[in-house]
C-alpha cells in the first residue's frame, strides 16, 4: 500500500481527559437520581412486604422498624386460611377474560390491518373512543343490564365486564402488530388455496405471539385488579375476587396490619411474576406497532 493511500484520511478523535472526567461525572448523577426515584417508588412495596412480617407489638414503636427483627408469619397463616377462595375465583375470572379478550380481539384486529372494511376508521375511532369511558359509568350500565338477566353476582358477569375494558386495547394492540405482516406471505397463502379463515389460524396467529403475549398480560392484569366491576356487580356474592377479599379483611380487621399486607403481598404474587416472566414478548408486542409496511 502506497503512503498515498493515507491522504485525506483522519485520524481517531482524542477525546481530552477532563472531558471525560466531566461525561463521567454526569453518568454518575444521572445513575444517582434514578436509582434515588426508584427506591421512592418502590419503597411502599418495600414497606407492604416489611410489615407483612412485623408483629402487631412491634408496629405501635416510634419510629417504626426498617426490618423485621422478630418476624411473623402470623399474616400469611391467616391468608392461607382465609383468602384462597378469593384467590380461587379471580384466577378463573383472569383467565377468563384473557380468553374472552383473545378470541374476540384477534380476528377483529386482523379485519381492520388486512381485511380493509368499510368504515374501519371510524371503528378504530370507536375503539379509541371507548378507552375513555370512566369504569364506574360502564359499571352502572352493566348492573341494569344484570339485574334484568339474573347476572349478578356472578363469575361469567365480571369476565364479560372486564372484558369490556380489555378488547378495544387488546383490537389496537393486533391491529398495529398484524398491520407489520408482509402482505406477500397471505398472497402466497392465498394462491396456495388457503381461505381468509386458513390464513388468519395458519399464519397470522403464529406470527402475531408477541401480540397475543401483550394482550393476555394485560387483559389477566386489568381482570386481576379490578375493583369497581367487582364490588357493583359481585359485592355479597359467593365468588368474590380477592380485591373485595382484601376490602373486606381490611373493614373486618383493621387493627391486623400484617395480615393485611400479607393478603396484599400474596395477591401481588402472580401479577409479579406473570409480568417479569413475559416481559420479553410484551416489549416486542407494544414496539411492533412502530413498524409499517
Amino acid at each position: 500500500m502506497s503512503a498515498h493511500s493515507h491522504v485525506g484520511t483522519r485520524p481517531p478523535a482524542v477525546v481530552p481527559r477532563w472531558t471525560r472526567k466531566r461525561q463521567g461525572r454526569r453518568t454518575w448523577w444521572k445513575t444517582a437520581v434514578g436509582l434515588v426515584l426508584t427506591a421512592v417508588m418502590l419503597f411502599p412495596v418495600y414497606w407492604m412486604i416489611n410489615v407483612s412480617f412485623t408483629r402487631d407489638q412491634d408496629m405501635r414503636k416510634s419510629p417504626p422498624d426498617l426490618f423485621p427483627t422478630h418476624g411473623t408469619l402470623h399474616g400469611y397463616r391467616l391468608v392461607l386460611d382465609q383468602q384462597l377462595p378469593y384467590l380461587g375465583t379471580s384466577r378463573a375470572i383472569g383467565l377468563g377474560t384473557v380468553a374472552v379478550t383473545v378470541v374476540l380481539a384477534a380476528p377483529a384486529g386482523f379485519a381492520l390491518a388486512k381485511l380493509r372494511p368499510y368504515a374501519g376508521g371510524v371503528v378504530g375511532f370507536l375503539m379509541l373512543a371507548a378507552q375513555m369511558i370512566p369504569g364506574i359509568i360502564m359499571a352502572m350500565g352493566f348492573y341494569a343490564i344484570y339485574l334484568t338477566l339474573g347476572f349478578l353476582q356472578s363469575v361469567p358477569g365480571l369476565i364479560v365486564a372486564d372484558s369490556t375494558l380489555a378488547v378495544p386495547f387488546a383490537v389496537l394492540i393486533f391491529t398495529a402488530f398484524m398491520a407489520g405482516i408482509p402482505g406477500e406471505l397471505l398472497q402466497a397463502a392465498r394462491t396456495d388455496g388457503a381461505g381468509t379463515i386458513r390464513t388468519f389460524w395458519s399464519i397470522v396467529l403464529p406470527m402475531s405471539r408477541n401480540a397475543i403475549v401483550t394482550v393476555s398480560l394485560f387483559a389477566f392484569l386489568w381482570s386481576w385488579s379490578d375493583f369497581v366491576f367487582a364490588s357493583t356487580l359481585d359485592g355479597g356474592g359467593a365468588h368474590e375476587p380477592i380485591t373485595l377479599g382484601i376490602y373486606h379483611y381490611i373493614g373486618n380487621n383493621n387493627q391486623e396490619w400484617n395480615a393485611i399486607m400479607a393478603t396484599a403481598v400474596v395477591a401481588s404474587i402472580p401479577a409479579a411474576l406473570i409480568l417479569v416472566l413475559a416481559q420479553r414478548y410484551v416489549a416486542a408486542g407494544v414496539a411492533a406497532g412502530a413498524v409499517k409496511d
